[in-house]
């Protein structure tokens, strides 16, 4: 039985006068159900009109958006809170305590964690190392290699479309005196396997290429560069936070030598990541922070028990469930792409169709203003991008790499969906995104002038 549930009639009891005396505590509310994972998971009271709406920047809206921006973050998994509520509680132990019972149950339960993470991606519990996230991670493997082999090696290749946080310790370590090759990517965000070789040199220290795109979904060929990789013998890293428990990764099978993970991505909590460090042949790193020399001094400090522990939760789901969450994402983003075509023209599909997950649909509606179209759909909580530069109003460097012209990269949007959406919650999208498009675009002289046969590239726009 959930822990959640066993806990539930002794707080009960405690609040109903049970012997539990706490004059600092005052509950208001005690019909109120206690939040646990199981009331998480169930639908709430009936509440008033009033009480259901939701003001967003100064907008009243009816009730909570939609949520289809699984690429930014993911609920967490009932199953997982539950996995993690015990560490919370009483098993609170320090994981590095080695002296009494508390510090053992940690390590052994962060070890079992390890353990699962492991076996999602084929490789050995002792080549898991735990961080905060992925972009820890991404920064301990560009960075980390580079400067453990600048000796002999001085050379780092990457992609044009790799997250935020790769191409600035790339921009890094150009500064510290290191090459940096910045691959192009074609059309449909695939990566150039010939253009890949042919940048190798034999100063070359690392090849890091993201295995799903955040922002497009695009998956890249990582058997084909990993097989090239080990010919010229140079460690590949990947990012694999968006591909994590979502594809099939068997890290020997793809000669994945350094890889990121991140829990939020698969249902799991924020706040951990693991980086996959290959034994053999080993590849070594320069560690990024000081400390206790905790993950074999990898990375120092305090490993986070409940984290890790709804880390190896998240990733044990997603082993047993990963085939169907497949399925039905690919049914959910072919019932949304239909439903929106059906009622819209000009609409660009980003990125290649054939290799991509199903849970990004990231499209481009012509003749419409993308800042305008997000601020229309405040009932749909949706992104233009990756979450990481969504503050920023230029249009997106992943599109702009694939070539996509700026006007159209400034009118995408990107449509995520997971474990938890629901077939209406695609159509109430379908319907409210339709109904934004259409009516941005009745206020668009541009479509008017389109749609009457004129061809917008011949005009000469006169400035005054």
């Amino acid at each position: 039985m959930a822990l959640s549930r066993r806990i539930l009639p002794v707080l009960l009891r405690c609040v109903n006068g049970g012997g539990w005396a706490a004059p600092a505590l005052s509950f208001s509310a005690p019909n109120r159900a206690l939040s646990t994972a199981t009331a998480a998971a169930e639908p709430p009271p009936p509440a008033s009109d009033e009480e259901e709406s939701v003001v967003v920047k100064g907008v009243r809206i009816s009730g909570r958006p939609l949520y289809m921006d699984m690429q930014a973050t993911t609920p967490v998994d009932p199953r997982v809170l539950d996995a993690m509520l015990p560490f919370y509680l009483h098993r609170y132990g320090n994981p590095h305590s080695r002296t009494h019972l508390y510090g053992w149950e940690s390590d052994a339960a962060v070890e079992e964690a390890r353990a699962r993470i492991a076996a999602l991606v084929g490789a050995d519990p002792r080549e898991i190392f735990f961080t905060s996230g992925a972009t820890e991670c991404n920064n301990i493997a560009v960075k980390g290699v580079a400067r453990f082999y600048r000796d002999r090696r001085r050379h780092v290749i990457t992609t044009q479309t790799e997250h935020k946080c790769v191409l600035d310790s790339c921009r890094y370590l150009q500064q510290e005196g290191f090459d940096v090759t910045y691959l192009p990517v074609r059309s449909d965000g695939l990566v150039d396997l010939a253009q890949l070789e042919e940048a190798i040199r034999p100063d070359t220290a690392l090849v890091s290429v993201m295995a799903v795109n955040n922002e497009i979904g695009v998956i890249q060929p990582l058997e084909e560069i990993g097989r090239i990789c080990k010919e010229k013998g140079v460690p590949f890293h990947t990012d694999a936070a968006q591909a994590l428990g979502k594809i099939p990764i068997d890290v020997n099978k793809m000669g994945i030598g350094l890889m990121s993970l991140s829990a939020h991505k698969i249902y799991g909590p924020k706040g951990v990541g693991a980086l996959y460090l290959r034994r053999r042949p080993r590849i070594r790193v320069e560690p990024q922070m000081s400390g206790g020399g905790q993950e074999r001094g990898i990375r120092s400090g305090t490993v986070p028990t409940p984290l890790v522990v709804g880390f190896g939760a998240a990733c044990e789901i997603a082993a047993k469930e990963m085939d169907y969450d497949h399925r039905r994402a690919a049914a959910l983003q072919q019932r949304l792409l239909d439903g929106i075509r059906a009622q819209v023209d000009e609409v660009v599909i980003n990125g290649s169709m054939e290799h991509r997950y199903p849970g990004n649909l990231n499209i481009s509606f012509a003749y419409v203003e993308g800042e305008s179209l997000l601020m229309g759909l405040k009932e749909v909580a949706v992104s233009s991008g990756s979450a990481c530069t969504s503050a920023s109003l230029e249009p997106s460097y992943v599109l702009r790499a694939l070539g996509v012209e700026e006007d159209m990269a400034h009118t995408s949007i990107r449509f995520g969906i997971g474990r938890f959406t629901t077939e209406e919650e695609v159509d109430r999208a379908i319907e409210l995104t339709v109904h934004q498009v259409k009516k941005l675009r009745d206020m668009s002289p541009l479509y008017e002038m389109a749609k009457a046969g004129i061809d917008l590239k011949s005009i000469e726009w006169s400035q005054h």
